[in-house]
């Protein structure tokens, strides 16, 4: 499952929650978080700490698995360290707009 919105990573959480039979409260606890928090993640809250995601995913046995989805840009020189970078600015001017809605 291709996960793109906060919203599509609290369907894929609430999913695997359900078929493993866990209420909310059981997850929350194997996690350490609170119920509330729970709910919020599974509703798309943007903004949650990332480690806290990552370790709800790690217990329901979800493993993440990075692919890159379409060719890179060309490669420009990064001239602050010296190393080859891939720049989309496609990327970086959509992730702009979405953040002044």
């Amino acid at each position: 499952m291709r996960v793109r919105t906060p919203s599509e990573l609290g369907a894929l959480i609430r999913d695997y929650r359900m078929r493993h039979n866990l209420d909310q409260k059981s997850l929350a606890a194997s996690v350490g978080v609170s119920r509330q928090w729970i709910v919020e993640i599974e509703q798309g809250k943007a903004g949650a700490p990332l480690g806290l995601v990552l370790r709800t995913l790690g217990a329901l046995g979800i493993v993440l698995d990075a692919q890159q989805e379409t060719p890179p840009s060309p490669k420009v020189k990064n001239k602050s360290h010296g190393v080859d970078a891939y720049v989309d600015i496609n990327t970086i001017v959509a992730g702009a707009r979405k953040k002044r809605k």
